[in-house]
């Protein structure tokens, strides 16, 4: 194992490890806040399924609007 440390210096590995660490770590918590279930600072989206779902209105016939 000391031989490892012979290679490389200690104090950058160390550095470069501490970063790609806490970039990981940030980019696993903001994937977490885009998703709906997991984010914790807004809490879940709530959408009304019905009205998403509604059909369309139907079509109202040209010859009962202008009967005189």
């Amino acid at each position: 194992m000391w031989r490892i440390w012979r290679l490389f210096d200690p104090m950058r590995t160390m550095v470069a490890l501490a970063v790609f660490l806490f970039a990981l770590a940030v980019m696993i918590h903001l994937i977490l806040l885009s998703t709906n279930k997991f984010n914790w600072l807004d809490g879940p989206k709530t959408t009304k399924v019905a009205a998403l779902n509604a059909p369309m209105p139907t079509a109202v016939a040209s010859n009962t609007l202008n009967t005189k």
